[in-house]
């Protein structure tokens, strides 16, 4: 009798284990390196002010991928996910 109280807790364990990896695994792509987005970014920014774009583009870029157009004035077309996050309160590109 007192192996079951031992099989419920590795059991309720595993399936605990079980189901954070498929919440990440949901969430999309794997987490991307700062000095990928850093670089991206800085390129992304070299023509703006760079503290509010360098903040905004480095969000971005995390949450797609690391996938950030090429240029200063590159199309947001080459990162579907970079030209359609919006700003929830006006609607607006939140991407640079």
């Amino acid at each position: 009798m007192k192996l079951l109280p031992v099989t419920v807790a590795l059991l309720a364990l595993f399936l605990v284990a079980s189901y954070q990896d498929l919440a990440v695994a949901a969430d999309g792509a794997a987490a991307v390196p700062d000095s990928v987005c850093d670089g991206k970014c800085k390129n992304r920014c070299s023509q703006k002010v760079a503290g509010r774009c360098m903040g905004l583009c480095k969000m971005c870029c995390g949450r797609c991928a690391g996938c950030v157009p090429s240029g200063p004035f590159a199309s947001k077309d080459e990162c579907p996910c970079y030209r359609d996050m919006k700003s929830h309160k006006s609607g607006r590109p939140k991407c640079p």
